[in-house]
């Protein structure tokens, strides 16, 4: 399993799909679920999705994850063929300096760049700790005017990600680009493997969402579709075990898949999930059961789709399942394989586990 995960993750990441150009990845995923036998379907915004009948009055579940990625989009093509860009989701700025890119044109179309940084010799003492707003940066791909960028493709609008880059680190673990959340989708298209596979287990809608890191809206109108009664999204869980991160909380890199008991995004976005209690007593349950190792994780300053999808109709029982990432919204991004795996055995099991009987009543648990 390790190895498929690892096969997938490896794939995925050197795909570019902007968050709103994702159709390689969707094309990926849709040929993988078709070779185990699923049929998908892609709504209007880009979703992919795979459903599974399952048992007859237990709980229905949407295991999700987003396909998309963060980057940048031309927004000027400079007459000297330099080229500007805007932001599109949460870009560190502090990260985008001599970064190389892709202009994601098209299959074979591709073409490279660097995003400049000012010669050291030329820089002021001033300069020296000073981080240049996006506003002011600017992608040198060797052209000499603005007719040759338009000429090899790139115009206004065209996206624009860190240049796909897969590195294997030692002790199991992957660094790269995308991670975030290529490594879900790994994990989701794994579990949809072997969910395929069982003869009992509920119904399960695999959803593949689009436009994550834009605004947390695509997975909404595949909700809106499915109506499920629950609702498992898979992202990456913020790993506290480097010096720079020890007061945000205990989750370590290696240790295992990890479960949001609290996220909130006050920021622009304010919004946020706490999940549902059956959904946590679920997966304790099942790893303690099962042997598994589980982390827990509460947090601000970042969320996902299921702060969305849990308000879709009457409610879904929602929850935030994970794995541990360094390094968020960088161009070099890090993950264990090992805690992928843990991941996809958990899910599965959790899963596999909800019968006729499974109450999504919170007063059978909120004391």
């Amino acid at each position: 399993m390790r190895a498929r995960i690892g096969s997938s993750l490896a794939d995925l990441m050197m795909i570019p799909g902007l968050s709103g150009h994702e159709g390689r990845v969707r094309r990926y995923l849709k040929q993988a679920l078709n070779g185990f036998g699923l049929q998908t379907a892609t709504d209007r915004l880009g979703n992919l999705i795979a459903t599974m009948s399952g048992r007859e009055g237990a709980p229905s579940v949407m295991l999700f994850t987003h396909m998309d990625q963060l980057g940048l989009v031309v927004r000027k093509i400079e007459r000297n063929g330099l080229v500007r860009v805007e932001r599109l989701g949460g870009v560190p700025e502090r990260a985008l300096a001599a970064q190389a890119v892709l202009f994601a044109i098209g299959e074979g179309r591709d073409v490279p760049g660097v995003i400049a940084h000012k010669s050291h010799h030329a820089t002021g003492q001033d300069e020296k700790y000073k981080v240049v707003p996006y506003q002011d940066i600017y992608i040198d791909a060797g052209f000499s005017s603005a007719d040759e960028v338009l000429a090899a493709g790139i115009d206004i609008g065209t996206p624009v990600v860190y240049k796909p880059h897969v590195m294997e680190l030692a002790g199991g673990r992957i660094a790269g680009t995308s991670v975030d959340d290529r490594a879900g989708c790994a994990v989701v298209l794994e579990a949809a493997r072997q969910l395929a596979g069982m003869a009992d287990r509920p119904a399960v809608h695999i959803v593949f969402s689009t436009l994550e890191e834009f605004n947390l809206r695509g997975a909404l109108t595949a909700a809106q579709m499915l109506n499920p009664d629950i609702a498992i999204q898979i992202d990456l869980i913020l790993a506290s075990d480097t010096p720079d991160m020890a007061g945000r909380g205990d989750v370590v890199m290696g240790g295992g898949p990890g479960m949001g008991m609290f996220s909130f995004h006050g920021r622009g976005t304010l919004n946020g999930t706490i999940p549902h209690p059956a959904l946590t007593r679920l997966f304790e349950d099942v790893a303690r059961r099962d042997g598994m190792r589980l982390q827990k994780s509460a947090h601000i300053g970042c969320l996902t789709d299921s702060s969305y999808v849990q308000l879709v109709g009457q409610g879904v029982a929602s929850i935030d399942m994970g794995f541990p990432m360094r390094y968020s919204h960088s161009a070099l991004e890090l993950c264990d394989l090992g805690d992928l795996e843990e991941l996809t055995r958990l899910l599965v099991a959790g899963i596999s586990s909800i019968g006729t009987d499974f109450s999504l009543d919170r007063d059978d648990f909120e004391q």
